[in-house]
């Protein structure tokens, strides 16, 4: 028998308060954790999430899509690269990120 799933961001199996400015909502689809992620102006990980996770750069290996607004990366060797509303991106660990603009950037990750 086939079956359906219909999961919301709305209404999420979980939230996460990350760090100060970014937060994110996770739904299982099918077995496949998918994350919400907002970052508002002004987060920057370096300044924000640095603390928390005690690291030089992000140390997470990130795939996203980026729904809205802006955000941009740098990594450990100086590239920087920015990234909006459709938007495909694999950000390997080692990196900086920060939110671009007055609105904020939303991207749905996919957790590994």
């Amino acid at each position: 028998m086939s079956t359906t799933t219909k999961p919301s961001f709305d209404a999420p199996d979980s939230t996460m308060d990350m760090v100060e400015k970014m937060t994110a909502a996770i739904v299982d689809v099918g077995g496949v954790k998918l994350m919400r992620v907002t970052a508002q102006p002004g987060w920057r990980w370096s300044v924000h999430s640095k603390p928390v996770q005690k690291t030089d750069s992000c140390q997470v290996d990130h795939v996203l899509y980026v729904v809205s607004g802006q955000l941009a990366t740098k990594t450990d060797d100086g590239t920087e690269t920015d990234y909006a509303a459709g938007d495909v991106a694999h950000v390997a660990p080692g990196h900086d990120g920060w939110t671009i603009g007055d609105e904020p950037a939303v991207w749905i990750e996919i957790p590994h």
